[in-house]
C-alpha cells in the first residue's frame, strides 16, 4: 500500500518522521498544494494535525467509499489515530490499529462493526481468501447483520476462515452444514460459505472459497467466447460458482491451447498440465477409447480433477459443445476442504490448558467429537468442547478400540479431534493411527502443539543452546520396554555433550545416570521435570552423578523430563545477532 504522511507544524514533522524511522513505509509532506494529485496517486494519506484541517483538505475529492483512498488523522501529539474515510475497505481501521502500536496510542475506531465487536462482513473476503458474491442490496443486508437480526450461517466448506467464523459467532448468529436445514422464512439474512448456488433470494451474501478444481478436454482450436458462454451455463445447471473454481487442470498436449490459457487468464486462476502417466494412474468413472488413443489416458477432464484435489470426483465428466468444437469438463473438491468425516490430530501442549495453539483451541471449540489421551492430557482442556460435543478418554485404548470410536463419528461426516499430549509427532503415537488412517482412507491433518521440551527450557529460564558451546538439542529417550536402535544409545548420544531432553525415562533413571557419564562430567547440571505447566509442577536441579538418587527420593516415574546439559542455568555466551558490530539483513554494524 502507498502511503504518505501530510504535516502543518515541525511537531508534526518530527511525529512523521518518528512513525517513518520505526519501520513505517512512508512519504512524508509539509503542508502541500496539490491534494487533488495525491488523492489519486496514494492508497493511503495521513494527516497529523487537528482534524478539523483534514476533513476541510479531503472534502472536495469525496466519492465512493470503494475506491477513495484510506484517510487518517493523527494528532500532533500521537495520542489518538482515527480512521476517517475508508476504514473497511480502504483499510483505514486497520491501517490506524497499526499506526497505534508503533506510537502505544489510542486508536479511534467508529464503525459499528468494529465497536459492536462484529464480524466486518465486507472485509471477510479479503481476510479469507474468499470472493464475495450477493445478489441483494450488500449495504442493507450488512445492516442487518449490525442491528443484530437473526442470520443463518451456512459452512458448506472446511477452512480457516470457516472455523473462526463457527467458534466465534455472535449470538444472533445460528450455524447450518446443509442448506435443506435453513428455514428461509426465519431468517433475515443469510452467509453462506459455499461453493454451491442455492434458492436464498436476496436475503444471501455469498463467500465463495477456491476449493473446486476443474479438469478440462476438449478437441483443437476450441472457441473462446462460445466455449466460457457453455461452461457457464453447464455450472449453471450444476449450481456451482465459478468464483469457487481455484485452478484448471488437463493433458500436457493441450498445454498450448489458447482457449483454455485465456479462460486461466481471465479468471485469474493457474492452468497445471500433467502426462499421461499421472491421468492414468487414477480410477475413473468414464473411462474413454478414444481418448485414450490421443493422450495415453484413459481421461483427461476426471483424472486432472482428481488429481488436483486429491480427491473423488463431485462433478463427473459433462460433455458440451463450443461451435463445432466439443469439450468434456469434471469438477472435484480438495480433499481438506470438504465439509465430511474428518480428523483432526491436536497437540494439546505440555499441560496448562493456555498454552494450546489458537488454532488448536478452534478446533476443540468445533469438534463434534474429542478423543484424549487422559493418561496424559488435562482434562480442563475439554472444556472447550462445543455442546453436543461427544469426549471420551483414550487412556484404556488400545489401537484398534481408539479407531472403533472415532468410526461412527467420521461414517456419520463428523469431525474428530485427537487430542494429544504435547507435539504429537515426538513420542505422540500418532504413525501408527496414520496407518490405519491411510487403509481405511480417511482424511486427517496435524495441528502441532508446544512440546515439554520447550515448557522446560522456559520453566528453567535457560536457553538451551549457547553461542559457541552448546548448538544441538538432543531429544530422545532411554532404553525400557521399548528398544532403541543401537546408534542411538544414550552413551553414544552423549559423545556430544549436547543439551539433552530425556523422555519417558524416569523409571530407568540410574541406568540413564550410568550410560550419560561416559561422557559428561559428574557435575553437569541436571533438571529432573515433573509434570511441566501442570498445577503440580515441580522442578528439581541435581548433577549428572546424583540424577538417579534425585529421581528415587522424590519418587518420580510418569510424565516427568530429565534435562542433562551445560546450558542449564547458564548466563554466558553472547550472540552475533545483537552485537552492534554485526551486520545483518536489517541493521548496520557500527
Amino acid at each position: 500500500m502507498s502511503k504518505i504522511i501530510i504535516t502543518h507544524s515541525d511537531k508534526g514533522e518530527a511525529l512523521a518522521n518518528h512513525i517513518a524511522n520505526n519501520g513505517f513505509e512512508a512519504d512524508i509532506m509539509r503542508s502541500p498544494k496539490n491534494y487533488e494529485e495525491l488523492w489519486n496517486k496514494y492508497e493511503a494519506l495521513i494527516f497529523i494535525g487537528a482534524l478539523g484541517i483534514c476533513v476541510r483538505e479531503i472534502a472536495a475529492f469525496l466519492n465512493d467509499k470503494k475506491t477513495d483512498p484510506a484517510v487518517i488523522n493523527i494528532d500532533a501529539n500521537g495520542q489518538f489515530v482515527q480512521p476517517v474515510v475508508s476504514g473497511h475497505l480502504g483499510g483505514a481501521n486497520q491501517l490506524s490499529e497499526d499506526i497505534s502500536r508503533l506510537l502505544g496510542a489510542t486508536p479511534v475506531v467508529t464503525t459499528v462493526s468494529d465497536t459492536s465487536g462484529l464480524w466486518a462482513l465486507d472485509l471477510l473476503p479479503e481476510k479469507h481468501n474468499w470472493t464475495l458474491e450477493c445478489k441483494g442490496k450488500l449495504t442493507q443486508l450488512m445492516a442487518a447483520f449490525v442491528n443484530k437480526q437473526k442470520t443463518a450461517l451456512l459452512l458448506e466448506v472446511r477452512d480457516k476462515g470457516s472455523l473462526i467464523l463457527e467458534t466465534e459467532k455472535p449470538d444472533h448468529v445460528d450455524v447450518f452444514f446443509s442448506a435443506d436445514e435453513i428455514k428461509l422464512e426465519e431468517y433475515q439474512l443469510v452467509l453462506a460459505v459455499t461453493p454451491f448456488v442455492h434458492d436464498f433470494g436476496a436475503k444471501v451474501i455469498y463467500y465463495r472459497p477456491k476449493v473446486l478444481q476443474l479438469g478440462l478436454g476438449c478437441q483443437r482450436d476450441l472457441p473462446f467466447e462460445a466455449f466460457e458462454t457453455e461452461l457457464l451455463s453447464k455450472l449453471e445447471e450444476q449450481r456451482i460458482s465459478p468464483l469457487s473454481i481455484a485452478a484448471i487442470g488437463t493433458v500436457d498436449l493441450k498445454a498450448d491451447e489458447k482457449a483454455l490459457i485465456e479462460l486461466s487468464e481471465k479468471w485469474n486462476i493457474p492452468m497445471n498440465t500433467f502426462g499421461e502417466e499421472v491421468l492414468s494412474q487414477y480410477d475413473i468413472p468414464n473411462p474413454s477409447e478414444k481418448v485414450s488413443e490421443v493422450t495415453g489416458s484413459y481421461s483427461v477432464s476426471e483424472a486432472a480433477a482428481m488429481h488436483l484435489s486429491g480427491n473423488a470426483l463431485l462433478v463427473e465428466k459433462q460433455k458440451a459443445k463450443a461451435g463445432d468444437k466439443h469439450f468434456t469438463f469434471a469438477l472435484a473438491m480438495d480433499k481438506n476442504s470438504e465439509r465430511k468425516g474428518f480428523v483432526e490430530f491436536v497437540g494439546a501442549g505440555p499441560g496448562d490448558p493456555e498454552l494450546v495453539s489458537v488454532r488448536g483451541k478452534r478446533m476443540l471449540q468445533s469438534a463434534d467429537m474429542i478423543l484424549y489421551a487422559g493418561s496424559l492430557v488435562p482434562k480442563e482442556l475439554t472444556n472447550y468442547a462445543k455442546p453436543g460435543c461427544v469426549v471420551k478418554s483414550s487412556a484404556g485404548m488400545d489401537l484398534i478400540t481408539q479407531i472403533e470410536s472415532m468410526k461412527p463419528y467420521y461414517d456419520r461426516g463428523l469431525f474428530v479431534v485427537r487430542l494429544h499430549t504435547g507435539d504429537p509427532c515426538i513420542y505422540g503415537a500418532i504413525q501408527e493411527q496414520m496407518a490405519i488412517m491411510d487403509q481405511l482412507k480417511w482424511s486427517y491433518h496435524i495441528t502441532p502443539g508446544i512440546s515439554s521440551f520447550q515448557a522446560a527450557a522456559a520453566a528453567l529460564e535457560s536457553q538451551f543452546t549457547i553461542p559457541e558451546e552448546v548448538q544441538t538439542i538432543i531429544l530422545t529417550r532411554g532404553e525400557g520396554r521399548t528398544p532403541m536402535p543401537d546408534r542411538e544409545q544414550l552413551n553414544k548420544l552423549a559423545q556430544s555433550q549436547s543439551t539433552m531432553c530425556i523422555y519417558l525415562s524416569a523409571s530407568i533413571a540410574e541406568k540413564v545416570q550410568a550410560q550419560l557419564s561416559e561422557h559428561y562430567p559428574p557435575e553437569t547440571p541436571v533438571a529432573v521435570c515433573y509434570k511441566l505447566t501442570w498445577k503440580d509442577e515441580k522442578i528439581y536441579r541435581c548433577t549428572l552423578e546424583t540424577l538417579a538418587k534425585t529421581v528415587e527420593e522424590n519418587n518420580l516415574k510418569m510424565t516427568t523430563m530429565i534435562v542433562v546439559g551445560k546450558a542449564i542455568d547458564n548466563r554466558s555466551g553472547f550472540s552475533k545477532l545483537y552485537d552492534k558490530k554485526f551486520t545483518h539483513a536489517f541493521r548496520e554494524g557500527k
